[in-house]
C-alpha cells in the first residue's frame, strides 16, 4: 500500500482530536457544528455514533438500489441538497449501481465529493472475505469516490458462521482493513448482514469492530417462521461493545403495500434502543423533505407507540420469503 501523503496525515490528526471532542458532547440532537467537527447538522437530530465519537445525523442517505434508480442529474441534485441541509452521512458499496446506465453509485458520489468531501461522513462497503482481494476493492472505490481516505469500510453482507470465521483468518480482510486503518486509508471498521441474527451477534462479540448496519426483519423470536432475535439479541451486543450501530429495510413494509407510515417506522427504528442511526434510500426531492423535516422536529414513539409498531410490523417481517433474506441477495448491483 502506499505511504500515507502528508495532507492525509494531517486530516487524520485533526480528525482523531475532534473525535475525542465530539464524545463529550453525547446524544439527542446536539448540533455537530458546535463541537469543533468539520460536519455541520444544520439543526438536524444527531446521535454521537458508537466508539467513533462521530456526531452524525440520525438518517444515513442511503446510496444503493433505490437512489441508483433514478438518473444521474437528479441524483446529484439530491446528494447536494441533503449536504447543504445537514444530512452528511452517506451510504453506499462498492457492488451499488445500475445496470442500464452502467453507473457506481460510488462513482456518482465521486463526482460531488471531489469538491466536497470534508462535509461528507462517507461509508461504504467490500464483499471479499480474502485481504489481497478486500484491498484492490477500497482501491477501486477510493479511486470512484475521488477521495484518498474513507471514514467507514464495512465487510458486506455477513450471513453464516463460515463468513464470520473467514474474515478473521490471518491475512484475511479483517487484517487488511486494520492495516489500511493503521495506515490512514479508512478511519473505522463495521459489517453488515440480511439473515442472522446468530451471525451478527457472534461478529459483533467476536472481533473489535467500530460499527454495525444491520436489517430489521424477522425480529420476532419464536414467531411462526422461525424467528430472528435481531432486537433482542444482536442490537443489544453491539451496543454493549460500543458500536455505532446502523439499521435498515424499515420502510420496505410501506414500499411492499403494508398500509404502514414510512415516517412512523423511520421513528420506530431510532426509538428502538441501541439503534444510533437509520439508513435510508431516498429518489426524489419530496421523501428528502420529508425525513429533513423528521429529524428537523424528531420525537421519539412513545412505549404505546412503539409497541403498536412492533405489533404491526410482525406479519410482514416474519415472513421468510423477504428478498434480502435469501441466499446471495445484494442490494443495487450492477448486472
Amino acid at each position: 500500500m502506499k505511504s500515507i501523503p502528508s495532507n492525509r496525515r494531517e486530516f487524520l490528526k485533526k480528525a482523531t482530536l475532534t473525535g475525542a471532542a465530539i464524545a463529550v458532547s453525547g446524544y439527542a440532537g446536539a448540533s455537530a457544528s458546535t463541537c469543533a467537527s468539520p460536519y455541520d447538522a444544520k439543526g438536524l437530530a444527531t446521535v454521537k455514533f458508537g466508539k467513533t465519537g462521530v456526531v452524525v445525523p440520525r438518517i444515513a442517505f442511503g446510496c444503493g438500489s433505490r437512489f441508483m434508480a433514478i438518473e444521474p442529474d437528479t441524483g446529484l441534485e439530491l446528494l447536494n441538497t441533503a449536504l447543504d441541509r445537514g444530512l452528511y452521512f452517506w451510504d453506499t458499496a462498492s457492488t451499488y449501481g445500475s445496470g442500464a446506465r452502467k453507473e457506481y453509485s460510488e462513482e456518482r458520489l465521486g463526482r460531488i465529493l471531489q469538491t466536497r468531501r470534508k462535509e461528507v461522513f462517507l461509508s461504504t462497503k467490500a464483499r471479499e472475505r480474502d485481504g489481497d482481494g478486500i484491498k484492490r476493492t477500497v482501491e477501486t472505490s477510493l479511486k470512484r469516490l475521488q477521495t484518498d481516505y474513507i471514514d467507514v469500510c464495512k465487510i458486506h453482507s455477513l450471513a453464516t458462521m463460515d463468513d464470520v470465521d473467514a474474515i478473521g483468518k490471518k491475512g484475511a480482510a479483517l487484517d487488511a482493513l486494520v492495516k489500511l486503518k493503521e495506515e490512514g486509508v479508512i478511519r473505522y471498521i463495521g459489517f453488515t448482514g440480511h439473515t442472522s441474527s446468530a451471525v451478527m451477534s457472534e461478529a459483533a462479540r467476536r472481533y473489535d469492530f467500530d460499527t454495525m448496519l444491520i436489517a430489521i426483519n424477522k425480529y420476532v423470536r419464536g414467531n411462526n417462521s422461525g424467528g430472528q432475535s435481531y432486537e433482542e439479541d444482536s442490537i443489544p451486543m453491539a451496543d454493549a461493545r460500543g458500536l455505532g450501530v446502523m439499521a435498515m429495510k424499515l420502510i420496505r413494509a410501506h414500499e411492499s403495500g403494508v398500509d404502514m407510515d414510512p415516517a412512523k417506522l423511520i421513528r420506530y427504528g431510532l426509538t428502538m434502543p441501541g439503534v444510533d442511526v437509520v439508513n435510508v434510500g431516498m429518489d426524489n426531492m419530496e421523501v428528502l423533505e420529508k425525513n429533513l423535516a423528521l429529524l428537523k422536529n424528531f420525537t421519539a414513539l412513545s412505549q404505546a407507540e412503539f409497541k403498536e409498531v412492533h405489533r404491526s410490523m410482525a406479519g410482514f417481517y416474519g415472513s421468510s420469503s423477504l428478498p434480502w433474506m435469501q441466499t446471495g441477495y445484494e442490494d443495487g448491483v450492477i448486472v
